[in-house]
């Protein structure tokens, strides 16, 4: 390997970026999240948005995970990061296989018949893992798009928005503000 080809990490282990800002990528480094939210997402060939999911504090992410190119790592929040060489990574075994496990959980939501099924189920995922308990339910205060929901159920934007109303109609969802969801206890 020539001097040339060797890539040189930031001296600055921890980083902070912006709601939408992107982490940058590195072949020999990982991120570990601090603070916040980002979502890792690829496109097909024809440009299609792919989410390929959710992740937050104390969760790894980068490049090494994945084989997709492209592959990028956006903040949904105000984030906070700290790298994590190559040489590290065996302490972080724990978050590496919780990153693993999720990827397929995500996965398997992805697969159920029905997007009617499909969305309750990405709601419960996303209750699990972002939500806060109050007295009506589990609150999802992350602001996510109906197209974005879109993009992880593969559906439209359109249906998204006509199976959350009928969500919230029959009682299942409530919706306090524009971008937070309450998933009540039936």
């Amino acid at each position: 390997m020539t001097a040339s080809n060797v890539i040189t990490l930031p001296r600055q282990e921890s980083r902070s970026f912006g709601r939408r800002d992107l982490i940058p990528l590195w072949p020999d480094a990982l991120w570990k999240i601090e603070r916040g939210v980002v979502r890792t997402l690829t496109w097909s060939e024809n440009g299609t948005l792919i989410s390929l999911g959710y992740w937050s504090t104390g969760e790894v992410v980068g490049q090494p995970l994945t084989c997709l190119d492209p592959y990028q790592i956006e903040c949904l929040t105000p984030v906070s990061v700290h790298l994590i060489p190559s040489q590290q990574w065996p302490q972080e075994l724990n978050a590496i296989f919780s990153y693993a496990q999720q990827v397929q959980e995500l996965h398997s939501i992805v697969q159920i018949q029905g997007t009617d099924q499909r969305l309750l189920n990405f709601l419960s995922w996303l209750a699990k893992k972002f939500g806060q308990v109050t007295e009506a339910g589990q609150l999802i205060d992350l602001r996510l798009t109906h197209l974005e929901i879109s993009d992880v159920i593969g559906t439209t934007r359109v249906s998204v928005t006509r199976m959350m109303r009928r969500l919230e109609a029959q009682g299942i969802i409530l919706r306090p503000t524009r971008h937070a969801i309450v998933l009540r206890r039936l």
